[in-house]
């Protein structure tokens, strides 16, 4: 009978490891993977197309002033004409239409604008900016022009393609839709790359799909909260979302106001603004201007004419980079007296937010960092949709794209996570219908498509 040797202290039996604590995102990571595949591949050729126009309506800023130079720039001169006499030059010149508004020169190599609307051939919305040489007198041009920061016609039509694709208000579905996407998407990759191990992040000595998979992460994680910018300012003045988020800060008191343009009124409510008559009315053009520079108002301005006899002029503050300039007074046109004084700083937060907010996604609030900034978020959002169908290709076999992500998530996240979730995702596609409608029909098909194909296995199991 042999006897075993005793077991010394280095073979004696360990304790085994306790097994890693499960991450808090581990019970949300498929079902969040699932929503980020999906709507990674059916929303990314709308993100696809708002990120290229997007990317050239940045760049147009600098392009307008390189094709416009001859309308909008001038030689220095030695003393400017009075205003009233650069405006009699552009309609001794162009004279049809009426006088919506003019434009000082704002620098001193800058011409006038004034803005004719009513011209046969321009279209409604827009205007015909009339450019004025304020030393000489001289017209030199008039091109169309459109919105609030005076977008010539390159600039115009980069606006309304992205804004559009060119169809009208059905066309502004389509820039909607990918607004109201982004930010899911860009959230849902967040959560998928900081759930993932530190070591399965790494780009660097890597290659096929995983190299594929660090650098969307990667360049995702640092753009990801520029998209979500990007897609909660851009619902600001769309179709349904811009309306319900017009409702929400009317309720709460922050509405943008206006200056009253009545002549002796207090500040008007949001949206009430002058129309435009003749340019000129009683004391005229140079006593209003000189009445809204003692008020402070310094260049940029643009001047409105009186609706009617019992409007007033309206001069406001047209600079939209940083600091912005967006005060205004009305200007009674009997006596030249300010009737109504509006500053910005007294504008409701929101309101404030709501301008900073579109100025900064339009590309003005910075200017060329500002426009430099946007066609890098729009350059790195094309490169992730490129590198997301890449990845689902790579998961693939032969020439066949790889499997989608297998249903049933849900039921992998805990009730007090899930029921939350389901009551917020249904509040947000309330006020976001873009989001909310999509969402709830892609849940209705899927689960149509997955009692199909449950019981095509049971069948397929009985037979």
């Amino acid at each position: 009978m042999s006897i075993a040797p005793p077991t010394s202290t280095d073979e004696a039996a360990q304790p085994v490891a306790p097994a890693p604590t499960p991450s808090r995102w581990a019970p949300l990571r498929p079902l969040v993977l699932r929503l980020h595949f999906y709507a990674g591949v059916f929303v990314a050729p709308f993100l696809f197309i708002a990120a290229v126009t997007g990317f050239l309506y940045a760049g147009a800023f600098q392009a307008e002033k390189i094709v416009y130079r001859h309308e909008m720039t001038v030689a220095v001169g030695d003393a400017e004409l009075p205003i009233s006499d650069q405006v009699d030059a552009a309609r001794k010149a162009h004279p049809e239409g009426t006088v919506s508004a003019i434009r000082p020169s704002p620098a001193a190599d800058a011409t006038t604008r004034v803005m004719l609307s009513g011209v046969k051939g321009v279209d409604p919305n827009h205007t015909l900016a009339v450019f004025v040489d304020p030393y000489t007198g001289k017209v030199r041009g008039a091109l169309e022009q459109y919105g609030s920061t005076g977008a010539l016609p390159l600039r115009t039509w980069i606006d309304e393609f992205h804004r559009d694709l060119h169809l009208g208000e059905n066309g502004r579905l389509y820039s909607e839709f990918a607004a109201s996407w982004l930010w899911v998407i860009a959230g849902g990759g967040i959560v998928l790359w900081f759930s993932r191990r530190r070591a399965l992040r790494k780009v660097r000595g890597t290659s096929g799909r995983r190299r594929t998979l660090g650098l969307h992460g990667s360049v995702g994680v640092w753009a990801a909260v520029g998209f979500v910018f990007l897609s909660a300012t851009g619902l600001t003045w769309s179709t349904y979302a811009g309306a319900n988020i017009d409702e929400l800060r009317t309720s709460l008191g922050q509405s943008t106001p206006s200056v009253s343009s009545a002549a002796g009124g207090d500040h008007a409510g949001h949206g009430a603004s002058a129309s435009a008559g003749d340019a000129e009315h009683g004391v005229g053009l140079d006593k209003v201007l000189a009445a809204a520079r003692a008020e402070g108002l310094g260049d940029p301005v643009e001047i409105v004419p009186p609706a009617d006899a019992s409007s007033a002029y309206v001069v406001r503050q047209v600079q939209r980079s940083w600091p912005e300039k967006q005060d205004s007074v009305a200007v009674d046109p009997a006596t030249g007296k300010v009737t109504d004084t509006l500053r910005f700083a007294d504008y409701p937060l929101l309101a404030k937010l709501t301008r900073w907010g579109i100025d900064l996604h339009t590309g003005v609030l910075f200017g060329l960092v500002n426009q430099i900034a946007l066609m890098l978020l729009a350059l790195s959002l094309v490169l992730l949709i490129v590198w997301g169908y890449r990845m689902w290709w790579q998961r693939g076999r032969g020439s066949a794209f790889g499997r989608p992500i297998p249903r049933g998530a849900w039921q992998q996240v805990p009730p007090q996570i899930l029921v939350p979730g389901v009551v917020l995702v249904a509040v947000l596609g309330y006020f976001v219908p873009l989001l909310g409608i999509p969402l709830a029909g892609f849940i209705v098909a899927d689960v149509i498509l997955g009692e199909i194909a449950h019981r095509r296995g049971q069948r397929n199991a009985t037979a």
